[in-house]
């Protein structure tokens, strides 16, 4: 998520000194281009992740963003950073899919919600590091070097690729008598005794049991929605949060911030690395304030606080206020964004909806996100120009409107918080255990499971030695004919 947070931001300093005498339109169709990438990394992100495991997966996404990186870097024209922004895109929304996936997967469930927080810190620190390096980067001989940024990192994933485990469900779906799985859980949970694992495991199968009883062709699902009305209405709640989240202007910030601070303040990049470093901030409280206060609040006081922010950026622009206080109300902008419009939509989906429907909702609102994100990426620059000290105005009807909505008609969701629904499942998983293991065999199986394990463990140190181990780049139907 560090390199999606980066990619979003690293094209807002060096529009000047890359490629110099490009067009505006050409420009923006660049930083587009991440956007339009998004959606089709998003539905592949999620058949690679079926297919060829979430390591696999992860890794196939690494290469895609080191091929993105490298063509940046590279670049002859201008033609070629908008084949590589758009291929970044599609690592990005590759990602966006497959890591809360991957992390849901692994983690124990009193860790989840923290490393899905540790996700979003690594998206907006990736933000500010671009603002950062852009000051001795974003220069007509050096900004291949702040593109190169996206090359070193994925570089670094790869050489940490051996670290990487594969989710023990899904290979427990693909064989529910997998060794791997049952070493991969050991691992992972610390457990001193085999015969814990088999406890654990029995969690991992009930799981994965009840979810394939949901399973419906989104069709079927999407209908279903459509024609129940408290679903519809659920549905397009859904879908507006999101348009708001995207036509409120955002992005507009994290694209073009320095093009918008000229004539503002001194250095625009000052202004930028100080929006980047408040927005990392604003996340923090953010956490502070989730679970203390509900969803329907949060978005009153997010849109509303932009609202009041969009106005007094406007009215400083326009000579009424000084220009300092630009720069402060763009902050607050951010900040209140942080607080409600940021995390809030996409948190929302899981708990207006049973989990049947989420993944159904979460697709339609992935889709939708990405090409409202387009939409901003693209038009702004123009906006800008045909606007000027309104350029906010548009962002100010959206934050209006979303207030309004959210005031009338917007459910509140906090009745349980994401913590009490994981808890409330382990609680469940563990007082309907698949089966429960008999004290009295705990001996014999803890001395099975230690020769299986030395076999596999012995099984994989042959394979390395002889070249032919599986790293995650096989097919799985050509991992079954190897086996055979």
């Amino acid at each position: 998520q560090f390199l999606v947070g980066y990619n979003t931001g690293v094209m807002n300093a060096p529009e000047k000194v890359v490629f110099p005498g490009h067009s505006t339109g050409l420009w923006s169709l660049a930083v587009a281009a991440f956007a339009v990438g998004g959606p089709f990394g998003a539905i592949a992100g999620g058949r690679l992740a079926d297919t060829r495991g979430r390591r696999g997966a992860l890794l196939i996404d690494t290469w895609t963003f080191l091929l993105g990186g490298l063509l940046q870097t590279f670049a002859p024209d201008m033609y070629t950073i908008v084949i590589s922004r758009f291929i970044i895109g599609f690592a990005s929304g590759f990602s966006s899919v497959l890591v809360p996936i991957y992390l849901g997967e692994l983690a124990p469930p009193t860790l989840r919600g923290m490393l899905g927080t540790l996700t979003q810190f690594a998206m907006v620190t990736g933000i500010l590091v671009a603002d950062l390096f852009a000051f001795p980067f974003a220069t007509e001989s050096s900004w291949r070097v702040l593109f190169s940024i996206t090359v070193i990192t994925t570089v670094i994933q790869l050489l940490c690729a051996p670290l990487l485990l594969e989710s023990p469900r899904w290979l427990l779906s693909r064989d529910p008598s997998s060794l791997r799985a049952r070493y991969i859980i050991k691992q992972l949970r610390g457990l001193r005794y085999d015969h814990d694992v088999e406890n654990e495991l029995g969690n991992y199968i009930i799981g994965g049991a009840a979810q394939e009883q949901e399973e419906k062709s989104q069709s079927v699902v999407l209908k279903e929605m459509l024609s129940h009305r408290k679903l519809r209405s659920l549905l397009v709640s859904s879908l507006v949060l999101q348009m708001a989240q995207q036509l409120s202007g955002i992005n507009a910030v994290f694209y073009y911030s320095t093009s918008f601070f000229e004539g503002v303040i001194d250095n625009p990049l000052v202004g930028t690395t100080v929006v980047g470093a408040v927005n990392v901030v604003a996340t923090y409280v953010a956490l502070l304030l989730m679970d203390s206060h509900g969803r329907k609040t949060l978005i009153l006081w997010s849109s509303g606080g932009m609202f009041l922010s969009c106005i007094v950026i406007m009215l400083s622009l326009k000579g009424y206020f000084s220009n300092i206080l630009a720069l402060v109300a763009v902050n607050a902008y951010v900040s209140f964004f942080e607080i409600g419009l940021g995390p809030i939509p996409w948190l929302i989906v899981a708990e207006m909806f049973e989990g049947k429907y989420v993944a159904v909702a979460m697709s339609i609102c992935s889709q939708l996100n990405w090409a409202c994100n387009f939409i901003i990426g693209l038009v702004f620059p123009y906006m800008n120009t045909v606007l000027k000290e309104y350029s906010f105005g548009p962002f100010a009807l959206v934050l209006a409107f979303t207030f309004v909505y959210t005031l009338l008609v917007l459910p509140e969701t906090q009745g349980t918080t994401p913590e009490e629904l994981i808890a409330e499942m382990t609680r469940r998983n563990s007082r309907s255990m698949i089966y429960q293991v008999n004290e009295e065999d705990v001996g014999a199986i803890d001395l099975e499971w230690r020769k299986a394990m030395e076999q596999l463990m012995q099984e994989e140190e042959t394979q390395m030695q002889k070249g032919d181990y599986d790293y995650g780049f096989n097919p799985i139907d050509k991992q079954q004919q190897q086996k055979k």
